[in-house]
């Protein structure tokens, strides 16, 4: 008995315990901002009118609240039995039926006026300075940055959490799931208009700070936009359930300064002239193997193993695929598998990286086949399908 009454004090003073370890470790804080439930103003004028407008509504339910629950417990205190034996026999009263028509249509009306100004803010996508093209892959983004004037530059952005970390055999770092081989660029105090749509299901374009939060639809096209006033990384995630990997699809957007942005497109413009020249080469053997390793790690393992040991797509080690006719290997990176897992990197991936990717699994994993191809067979191949 004295056993199980001190298990019982223990569980239930463990709550207090807990509170007080936090107090003093100074973990309280962490917790508060981890777990609050309030919106964010964000870093977008028209995040804070969001803000403002949700703190408006919030107000009002709770005067609201208040008074109807004022007069209904007084109501219940005041004429209880005890105090009055004879309860009130009137069946309508106007008045007060007017009141309480009146008094919610005064109040949807409070909010609906500064409501449909945000509405109106939100949904207005026009004289955007940049324009970028979203498009949800499983389990990627991709983003297109369209110049009018020129070339639009594209790359796809995918997670780059370590697989360590994943897998629980190293610590995870503070921005475990939340990051990316390539973030969006975007400079600051300038309106940008996202196109978001999708590849293959339902995705969602969703990042707080920003104040966008898009659904991504296969053949459809829907608009937001953002105007940052602060510089800084911001990240997001997808926001629709799309399938295994659908937490694995992080959004992160670095807000810059122009002239730092007019670099890095620079960059991205130039890296894309490079891919181009590429294209005209003859690599060895050696090269593409390296370039196929980095990609496989990228686009491939997540499915088919770190060491082509399979997982949720086949084995690339001994594979029909990556043992038998070129021809076919080519099919199913370009054109993926339809109804299954195997995406289609016809679009994904670029001739020098299909190239070279399929130039690795063929020599990787103890294939040794001894096949190489160029970037101008992958060319040709998507030429005359």
């Amino acid at each position: 008995m004295y056993l199980e009454a001190k298990r019982l004090l223990k569980l239930a003073l463990s709550p207090v315990l807990m509170l007080l370890s936090l107090f003093s470790t100074g973990a309280w804080a962490e917790q508060v901002e981890r777990w609050q439930t309030n919106m964010t103003p964000g870093i977008t004028e028209v995040g804070h009118q969001i803000y403002d407008l949700h703190m408006w509504v919030f107000y009002i339910c709770v005067v609201t609240g208040i008074v109807v629950f004022g007069v209904m417990f007084y109501s219940v205190f005041a004429y209880r039995k005890e105090r009055h034996q004879e309860p009130a026999t009137f069946h309508e009263n106007t008045r007060v039926e007017i009141a309480w028509t009146i008094v919610p249509f005064l109040i949807l009306l409070f909010m609906a006026v500064p409501a449909t100004k945000t509405l109106i803010e939100i949904y207005d996508t026009d004289d955007a300075d940049l324009d970028i093209l979203i498009t949800g892959y499983q389990w990627k983004w991709k983003y297109e940055y369209i110049n009018p004037e020129g070339d639009n530059i594209s790359f796809f952005s995918n997670l780059s959490t370590d697989g360590a970390e994943i897998a629980n055999t190293e610590a995870k770092g503070s921005n475990y799931l939340l990051e990316v081989d390539e973030p969006v660029v975007i400079p600051v105090n300038k309106k940008v208009r996202f196109l978001v749509t999708a590849n293959d299901v339902l995705h969602a374009w969703w990042v707080p700070a920003l104040a966008v939060k898009r659904d991504a639809i296969p053949g459809f096209i829907n608009e937001s936009w953002t105007k940052a006033t602060e510089t800084g990384v911001f990240r997001g995630q997808c926001a629709e359930l799309c399938g295994r990997n659908h937490g694995f699809m992080p959004i992160v957007v670095n807000v810059v300064e122009e002239p730092e942005y007019k670099a890095w497109l620079a960059e991205k413009q130039a890296a894309s002239a490079e891919v181009k020249a590429l294209m005209a080469k003859d690599f060895s053997l050696d090269e593409l193997v390296e370039r196929g390793k980095s990609v496989y790690t990228t686009a491939c393992a997540a499915c088919h193993g770190a060491n082509g040991e399979g997982g949720i797509g086949n084995a690339i080690a001994g594979s029909a695929i990556a043992t038998g006719p070129i021809k076919d290997h080519i099919d199913r990176i370009v054109n993926g598998v339809a109804g299954t897992a195997m995406p289609a990197f016809g679009s994904q991936l670029n001739e020098v990286d299909i190239a070279a990717v399929i130039t690795y699994q063929r020599n990787a994993f103890g294939n040794n086949m001894g096949d190489m191809l160029q970037p101008v067979d992958i060319y040709n191949f998507k030429k005359g399908q």
